[in-house]
């Protein structure tokens, strides 16, 4: 008979970190541990691939609770009373137990909130004008009701996104403590850090001046007689969700202890607050729009396992068009998914302990605590924005994701990587680029440069009625042809063009004659480093014999490179190119070539 108290897979001898690091050196081969193995993270933080029991781990106190009720939001604008509350009301048929209502005009509370069971069902409000005539409304309406849910004046959001402080809204939040101050679980402070994420920050630095502008406001709130406990315990904070699973995790678990940090240097030790996650716009795309679906799943599971309190998914559709019902519903069903079939938050949180989500949270805490004390003492939040500091590291930060972007480092489905070549897409849908203003936070896409390269071939389509054609021309060493052909396919399908699959010859002779007699406007050559040695610059040569306009490529690194481009090569697409540089240059080759043809 087994023993039932017998240690699972005590039968196997446990393995120490100097047995790993010798065997995984040995499979390396030579190649440098560090460079492959180990994940950097643009917030500063390497993060191991191997924990075990010889490593000293720091588990964070305070990093939140899994929440039982977990608030799955949907977004309701509210142009009037009826039609927000209509809006609502179907929200709450599809499994919606959270509305967040955008109070676009004055509204009636008893026509909007007609129907709603305040007490099951949570209510918050962008309020941008008459918020005090309102929360009165809505305070004597919710009377003997248990009301749940914030309200969110902009305060802080405006000021980063205009780099105008409104004065008179602390004012109101002050008015607005003091209306709700019956009503425990409705929050009258919202604090948004998702504009830094969206702008480009990494995690670090969007809990770092989350805090940083809570503590600006508190001492402002406190100025008008204002107590720290009601402060703290109005608190709703909005955050953003970004991509990165583990890391996402980690962001949320290291608020809530840093928050309780924050508190304790106001000697405050129990207090209220809420956390709603939003699906951020960062990460979010206009090609291959589907795939956003997939990116809120992932944010959204992140948020949860972050213990945040409430969710808001925005429609995949929403960058581009007004969100149809079929969207809406979709985003909410994501949440119900996940919390009813998969079991999110109605089980102890499995995050908990885990060697590698535990030093996620500890590393990121340290690096936000160090960012957060910086401003502090460098004056404090304000000072920070109003010189620009602040905007100053998130563009820098910015500007390397970017560039991870371009060189597709950083992978994103239908937008860099892996692009949905059947998909045709309006040009007036894509960005025409941005430019950022140094002085506020652009919350965007991380796509709008490779969508403006985008557009340009859409608006050279418009315009001719053309798509410009990709032939791969392949020959020689099966395995790497094929490899190189897809490599192509896949890197220049990001352009819109329309890339023919590869087409093999018995020989380059053969490949440069009919390439060069094709319909294509862009050829690319695909074989073995062996095969580009020997055959190559013959292939480049007999190809500008035939043909002088068609833009001319090569699938690899050769090492000849000086000889090809002599010989009439435009160039080359490998894994260190970068594909806006590169696209955008073969399409200005391209369009010439268009205009000598309409000559």
């Amino acid at each position: 008979m087994s023993d039932k108290n017998k240690i699972l897979f005590s039968d196997f001898p446990s393995v120490t970190t100097e047995q790993w690091m010798e065997r995984v050196t040995a499979d390396l081969k030579g190649a440098d541990f560090d460079r492959k193995l180990v994940w950097k993270n643009l917030t500063g933080i390497n993060f191991q691939p191997c924990y075990n029991f010889e490593n000293s781990i720091t588990q964070l106190k305070n990093t939140g609770e899994n929440s039982q009720s977990l608030v799955n939001y949907r977004s309701v604008a509210a142009c009037c009373g009826k039609s927000g509350n209509d809006l609502a009301l179907k929200a709450i048929e599809e499994g919606i137990n959270g509305i967040i209502f955008q109070m676009i005009t004055n509204v009636s509370v008893e026509e909007l909130l007609n129907g709603i069971d305040l007490n099951s069902i949570s209510v918050s409000f962008k309020l941008f004008n008459n918020a005090i005539p309102f929360t009165k409304d809505l305070v004597a309406f919710a009377k003997g009701k248990n009301l749940k849910g914030y309200i969110d004046t902009n305060l802080i959001s405006g000021y980063v996104t205009t780099a105008t402080f409104n004065e008179s809204l602390v004012d109101v939040t002050a008015e607005l403590i003091n209306l709700t101050k019956d009503l425990p679980n409705f929050k009258a402070i919202t604090i948004s850090g998702t504009e830094y994420l969206d702008s480009g920050a990494n995690q670090v630095q969007e809990i770092a001046y989350t805090l940083s502008s809570l503590v600006f406001l508190t001492e402002k709130l406190k100025e008008k007689g204002v107590s720290v406990q009601q402060i703290f315990d109005n608190l709703n904070f909005n955050l953003a969700i970004g991509l990165e699973y583990f890391v996402e995790i980690g962001k949320f678990r290291a608020f809530n202890n840093l928050l309780a940090e924050v508190a304790a240097k106001y000697q405050l030790a129990n207090f209220s607050n809420t956390i709603t996650a939003k699906t951020s716009i960062w990460s979010k795309s206009i090609t291959d729009a589907e795939t956003n679906l997939l990116r809120c799943t992932t944010e959204a599971m992140a948020a949860i396992l972050g213990n945040v309190d409430g969710v808001l998914i925005d429609a995949y559709d929403k960058e581009f068009k007004s969100s149809s019902d079929f969207s809406s519903r979709i985003a909410g069903n994501i949440i119900t998914i996940l919390r009813e079939e998969s079991y999110f938050g109605k089980v102890s949180n499995p995050v908990d302990g885990a060697y590698y989500i535990e030093e996620v949270s500890s590393k990121i805490a340290d690096k936000a605590l160090e960012l957060f004390k910086a401003i502090e003492a460098d004056g404090g939040f304000y000072i920070n924005f109003e010189k620009e500091i602040i905007q100053q590291q998130i563009a820098e930060i910015r500007l390397q994701k970017l560039k991870l972007i371009s060189q597709r480092r950083t992978p994103m489905v239908g937008i860099n990587k892996y692009p949905n070549l059947m998909e045709k897409v309006s040009a007036n849908l894509l960005s025409t680029g941005i430019k950022e203003n140094p002085k506020v936070l652009t919350p965007r896409r991380a796509s709008l440069e490779i969508e403006a390269m985008r557009r340009v071939t859409e608006e050279l389509v418009a315009e001719t009625n053309v798509r410009p054609i990709v032939q791969l021309a392949s020959y020689g060493n099966l395995t790497m042809r094929k490899a190189r052909a897809a490599f192509a396919y896949d890197f220049i399908g990001v352009s819109g063009f329309d890339v023919h699959q590869e087409e093999s010859f018995a020989s380059a002779e053969v490949a440069a004659r009919e390439s060069a007699k094709s319909t294509s406007n862009v050829v690319v050559i695909c074989s073995s480093d062996q095969d580009y040695d020997e055959t190559a610059v013959e292939f480049v040569k007999a190809f500008r014999a035939i043909d002088t306009d068609k833009v001319l490529l090569l699938a690899g690194a050769p090492k000849n490179m000086d000889e090809l481009t002599a010989a009439g090569l435009d160039g080359v697409v490998n894994m260190r190119t970068d594909v806006l540089v590169a696209l955008s240059s073969i399409q200005k080759k391209v369009q010439k070539t268009f205009k000598s043809l309409e000559v």
